[in-house]
């Protein structure tokens, strides 16, 4: 029997980064909530403890795989690449998805948990994967949930590779089975080559608190799969929520995660009391992400302040049991009559107002791309390359660069490339939400 290290409990903190003063009548209050969690078993690098975590992999399994054969070697080598990382103790199963769901191991309903002999059975399974069929990606999510549901583990996570569009089952019945799974489970998405559709691989990380990516040249399958999966078996704790607190009067106008990733939570919201709602995060193993978050306040006289949120991370009880309060922080509102102060913009406040602003540009630039207008695609990109060049993210002026021809980046001056690889445009997409931290001084 294997010995198990306990991983050692994350210790979260928050920090609050805003301007608190306002001018006399102004109600808009902005603050940057910044969550870390350190100390975990990312930091650590123990193995799981039996039932900590679930993994179940989805691998797709259709016709087009197999165009160019290196699709489908590629997805095998990487399931079993990513199948090697998993640590001791890890329940896990893998599915081959086509316009249906099967369980290629351990098959029977169950899931296996992860040891010398059980990896090497799974690795040996996946030798007979094989491409045929349609892309019905919605079976695949609903048979992974089956199995994760039916195990006692904290963490429970998905994996998905697609190459294709989901052409062999209705929208409406994707939508609904994300609907289903959110919550139950996060969800990792990559889409291989170039044939697949961004916004649903996207649309599927955004549902399931999971990443999306693309790997556009089959060769990088493993060295991704081997990555997520160490980022998976690095997760400590599950269903961790922001809980947002606001006095009477107030209300909350968005909250969105910005740092790593842009994501809007604000209508994920779940009432917690008549005063309080939760967002969900997701899973944490050992790091810092951002979230900004807008309360409106009643208006208030100069010399008066008060409470206008209070921010706190929640772990949840047993059965019968409160949750957890892991950390929390104050958003505070102050009215003067100092236009100096009450103008200054925090430089976090500002920094994720741009990056989310630069997510959009892409986005918005891209679709006017594919619509013909040349105006808007221009004027959209322009934006974006003057946001990624004034905010410090090199990795997005790259991408832009791939898809425009950069006359004056800080001037947003930029010409459309009159061809442009999909792989480039597809990537530029897949990553408009991926951000950037402050800049240190």
């Amino acid at each position: 029997m294997a010995n198990f290290a306990k991983p050692s409990a994350p210790r979260f903190s928050v920090e609050v980064y805003q301007n608190e003063f306002l001018a006399e009548g102004a109600r808009d209050v902005h603050a940057i909530v910044t969550v870390t969690s350190t100390g975990g078993a990312t930091a650590t690098r123990t193995a799981v403890a039996p039932g900590g975590a679930a993994v179940v992999i989805m691998v797709d399994c259709s016709g087009s795989m197999e165009y160019p054969p290196d699709k489908m070697r590629g997805a095998r080598e990487a399931t079993a690449a990513a199948v090697d990382t998993l640590r001791d103790g890890t329940a896990f199963a893998v599915i081959a998805g086509t316009h249906v769901a099967r369980e290629v191991y351990p098959r029977q309903g169950r899931l296996a948990v992860a040891d010398a002999t059980t990896r090497a059975q799974a690795k040996e399974a996946l030798r007979g994967l094989s491409s045929g069929g349609g892309t019905a990606i919605g079976t695949w999510l609903r048979l992974a949930d089956g199995l994760l549901r039916g195990s006692t583990a904290a963490i429970r996570h998905g994996i998905l590779l697609t190459d294709g569009r989901n052409e062999h089952e209705d929208p409406a019945v994707l939508r609904a089975t994300l609907d289903a799974c959110a919550g139950r489970f996060t969800c990792d998405a990559r889409g291989v080559g170039t044939d697949w559709e961004v916004k649903e691989v996207t649309g599927i990380a955004s549902a399931l608190l999971g990443t999306a990516d693309i790997v556009a040249d089959p060769a990088r399958l493993t060295e991704d799969f081997t990555h997520m999966m160490e980022k998976v078996m690095g997760k400590e704790v599950a269903d961790v929520s922001l809980r947002l607190w606001t006095p009477v009067g107030a209300e909350v106008l968005y909250v969105k995660q910005v740092a790593p990733a842009v994501q809007d939570l604000t209508g994920r919201r779940t009432e917690a009391s008549p005063r309080a709602g939760d967002y969900p995060t997701g899973s944490w193993g050992d790091e810092s992400r951002e979230y900004h978050v807008c309360v409106r306040v009643p208006g208030a006289s100069v010399g008066q302040e008060m409470l206008a949120a209070r921010a706190a991370l929640l772990m949840p009880g047993a059965p019968g049991e409160d949750p957890s309060v892991l950390a929390q922080g104050l958003v505070r509102a102050v009215w003067t009559d100092d236009l100096a102060a009450s103008t200054a913009i925090n430089p976090q406040v500002a920094h994720y107002t741009g990056q989310a602003e630069l997510a959009q540009a892409i986005q918005q630039g891209l679709e006017a791309r594919k619509l013909g207008d040349v105006g808007g695609a221009t004027a959209k990109l322009g934006r974006a390359v003057q946001l990624a060049s004034s905010s410090g993210n090199a990795d997005t002026a790259k991408l832009l660069a791939k898809v425009v021809d950069v006359v004056d980046a800080a001037a947003g001056t930029v010409r459309l490339k009159a061809k442009v690889a999909d792989a480039d445009e597809m990537t530029l997409e897949t990553r408009s939400t991926q951000t950037v931290r402050v800049r240190k001084s």
